[in-house]
């Protein structure tokens, strides 16, 4: 199959309908196979797919070390995505924020590097700093624009008044926030305010951090250094409550001739022509699925149907079990 293409942003960012998102393939998801995962990004490649997605806090610093490994023959087949600004220290754990000029340019030098390219296509600001204005973190990147270091500009879970400023500095081209069926609290105004400026949306997780494939049936399949197990949705009696919500979307699945996975793409494929979903995986199994999902037409019945399933606020659990680290304060402070 030909993959369809689709434009971030007004400055005409040309990306394929679906990118690959390569997290996993580094940390957070069990332990990595850096063969398999380098076969699964030249597959990707080989099918169409060309936006690749990573981030320097992936690993941390390997992830990008370890796509700049398998597209050093083939930069000019991939718009690469990265991303800046989740500071990570000695403890695992920890984690903190910055978005101050220097930082910005520091943090697309390093990146450059380990990614051995001459310019990176899509920069984020991976969380806003509540230290710094936005006006200098997006003028930085600007900066790294004029230089010749950087295509275009992103953010990622990033507010409507955030998108406003930023957008006013120097245009934004992508916002990437985590959106899903089970996760459509974007709704509430972002996508709105995006579309408003003329701003493409990169959802991540579209497969709700693998739960809405439907191969996820008990809190103990997730392997050891698996992230997972410590998210609310994952655990206890939210676990309970949302294997119920994915057991109803497999029927609907199988009205189909599709996987729960597939369905589940295929509805924030839907979601309009400005939206590119980046699932991640790091096997070439799952890679085929997610863009067998780019053929897969849901009519407004199906559609109707799926809501009934996954209104909006139906989920047990927050995504994380600190929202503010996504700037969502939490009703206890």
């Amino acid at each position: 199959m030909a993959i369809p293409t689709r434009i971030l942003g007004t400055g005409g960012l040309v990306v394929s309908a679906q990118g690959l998102g390569c997290m996993g393939m580094s940390e957070f998801y069990g332990p990595g196979d850096e063969s398999e995962s380098v076969a699964t990004i030249n597959a990707a490649l080989d099918l169409g797919v060309t936006l690749l997605d990573t981030a320097d806090m992936y690993g941390p610093y390997v992830n990008e070390e370890l796509v700049g490994r398998a597209i050093a023959t083939r930069r000019d087949e991939v718009v690469l995505a990265t991303k800046f600004g989740i500071v990570r220290g000695e403890d695992p754990a920890h984690r903190s924020i910055r978005g101050d000029a220097e930082y910005v340019h520091n943090s697309c030098d390093a990146s450059l590097a380990r990614l051995g390219v001459d310019h990176i296509d899509l920069y984020y600001q991976h969380r806003t700093d509540g230290t710094v204005p936005v006006e200098e973190t997006v003028g930085a990147m600007a900066e790294l624009v004029a230089e010749g270091k950087v295509r275009y500009l992103g953010l990622s879970e990033a507010s409507p008044d955030t998108l406003r400023r930023a957008d006013a500095v120097h245009p934004i081209a992508a916002l990437q926030s985590e959106w899903s069926l089970w996760s459509r609290d974007v709704e509430g105004g972002v996508i709105e305010t995006a579309r408003e400026l003329g701003i493409g949306i990169v959802p991540y997780s579209p497969l709700g951090r693998g739960f809405l494939t439907g191969q996820i049936t008990s809190p103990d399949d997730f392997p050891e250094g698996d992230f997972r197990k410590y998210l609310p949705r994952f655990t206890g009696k939210n676990f309970d409550s949302n294997i119920e919500l994915v057991n109803r979307v497999r029927s609907l699945a199988d009205q189909k001739g599709a996987t729960p996975g597939q369905l589940a793409l295929a509805w924030v494929q839907s979601r309009g022509e400005d939206v590119v979903p980046i699932p991640g995986t790091k096997r070439r199994t799952h890679l085929a699925e997610n863009v067998a999902a780019l053929t897969i037409e849901l009519t407004p019945a199906d559609l109707a149907a799926i809501e009934d399933v996954f209104p909006t606020g139906v989920v047990s659990g927050d995504r994380y079990p600190d929202m503010s680290s996504i700037g969502i304060p939490s009703p206890n402070l």
